[in-house]
Formats: structure tokens, sequence, C-alpha cells
């Protein structure tokens, strides 16, 4: 069967993006999951998207990991959003569904505006923090992060028994400016380095401005520029949390499976 794909990055956090509402694709078949993203022997992308029809919602949106784990994806789902505003399944503003639950954008002067879902706590593990943002995340703010050891450093804090077994994902950060901060993303499910992330971004700014009530934070990461902003309506509870960046489609094609 061939079977036909978009591939769509944000910030160089790519996917393979496949409109599902004929419902075409086992989403068990993890082996062709992992095949499909596969960088050397598939398409390649940190991750597959399905995009389905939904009752309530506008779509429906699948994110799987090449592991075959699922999760929430901050970029995924801005590129998700711009996909099916490419298959004029809406126009510039939607609320569809994810595994989180459904999520609100906007798509302005060709940036998306993903409303993330709220923040009810930020923990300190010894220097360090971990907060979830729809996906945990370990946040750790270090000194020349263009030449910290995010593999090596990511994998141990992963796979340590303080995060067994789902594991968590880890960021490293690093102060550039006032309200500008640079940060690297070991992701679990990919078990590598991805040149950004939608989630640990959104984590990254938010332990940076805990100490704001308002915030509007400018991240720099390996594929790009993003803006996070947030209102924190009390110590570690935070609202209105938008990640704000491009998400472009990068071709079209189709593959035999």
């Amino acid at each position: 069967m061939e079977l036909k794909f978009s591939k769509y990055q944000g910030t160089g956090n790519d996917f393979v993006m496949i409109d599902n509402r004929r419902g075409i694709f086992n989403h068990s078949d993890l082996e062709l999951i992992a095949r499909l993203c596969d960088r050397k022997f598939g398409i390649g992308s940190d991750g597959l998207i399905l995009i389905e029809e939904h009752s309530k919602y506008d779509f429906e949106m699948i994110y799987i990991n090449p592991d075959g784990s699922k999760s929430l994806c901050g970029n995924g789902s801005r590129c998700a959003v711009m996909f099916a505003h490419h298959l004029n399944m809406i126009e510039f503003e939607t609320t569809f569904l994810t595994i989180e639950g459904p999520l609100h954008a906007i798509i302005e002067n060709d940036l998306v505006h993903l409303r993330m879902p709220d923040v009810s706590n930020i923990t300190t593990i010894k220097e360090d923090l971990f907060l979830h943002t729809g996906s945990p995340h370990y946040v750790r703010f270090v000194e020349n992060v263009e030449n910290y050891s995010v593999l090596e450093t990511g994998k141990q804090i992963r796979e340590s028994n303080e995060f067994a077994p789902e594991g968590t994902n880890v960021n490293f950060v690093q102060l550039k400016n006032k309200g500008e901060i640079f940060v690297r993303t070991y992701e679990r499910g990919v078990e590598n380095e991805t040149l950004s992330c939608g989630t640990g971004v959104t984590a990254s700014a938010l332990a940076f401005g805990k100490n704001l009530k308002k915030g509007k934070v400018k991240i720099m990461t390996l594929g790009g520029g993003l803006t996070v902003r947030f209102e924190q309506v009390q110590e570690g509870v935070f609202q209105n949390i938008y990640l704000i960046g491009p998400a472009e489609k990068v071709f079209d094609g189709s593959v035999s499976v």
C-alpha cells in the first residue's frame, strides 16, 4: 500500500504527518511507526502525528514517539494545527483533542499560538526543578549550554531510579539576556537530543520565570526561536500559558508500507 504523508517541522522538531480521517493507519503497528521515523531506513522524524476526525472538536491529534510511546508534544501540536489548516479542516483558530485533553490555538502572522495545559506545581530536586507541562520535564540551569554534555547527562537523569519506570525529559538551560534563555533538551521516547522541544521549552520558561506574576520569555534552541507567555496566579500555579512559534511544511510524499 502507498501511504501518503507530509513532513512538518517546528524549530527543527520534525514530524511525519498522516491524514488519518479514513482510519487507514493502524496505531498499534509499532514496527511500522519506528521504521517511518528512522532517519536511515525510513522517512526520518522525531515522531509521528495522526490527524483524525472527532465529533466534539475540530480534529484529534495522536502523537506517537519513535519507540511507540505516546505523550503531549508542544511543537507537534503546533505542526498539527498548521497541517489541519493546510487540509482545509480549520481556518485560523481551532480547538482540538490531544492525549492531555483539548487545546486551543490561533494562527497569526504565520506563527501558531498554542495554549498549553495549566501547570499546578514546580518541585525542587536538589538545585534543579521538575514540572509537568503535558509531559514530565526536569530542568537544570547550566553555564555554557552550547558545550554541555546533553546526551550523556540527559540519558543518566532520564534513566535514573527517581523517575522510573516512565522516565523524564531533561532540559539544560542557560540565561542569555534579560528575558531570554537558551534551551537544549534530551527527549524520552526519541532517546536523543532534539533540535527543539515544545513542552521542554515551556517548562524551562516557567522555571526561569517562576518569580514573575506575568512573563514573556524568548527561547533559543538549536532549531530556532520560540516565545512562551504565561500568568502565575499563585506560587507555582501557571495559567494562560502560550507556546508561540513557526510550524512549516517541509514536503509531501508517499511510502510503500
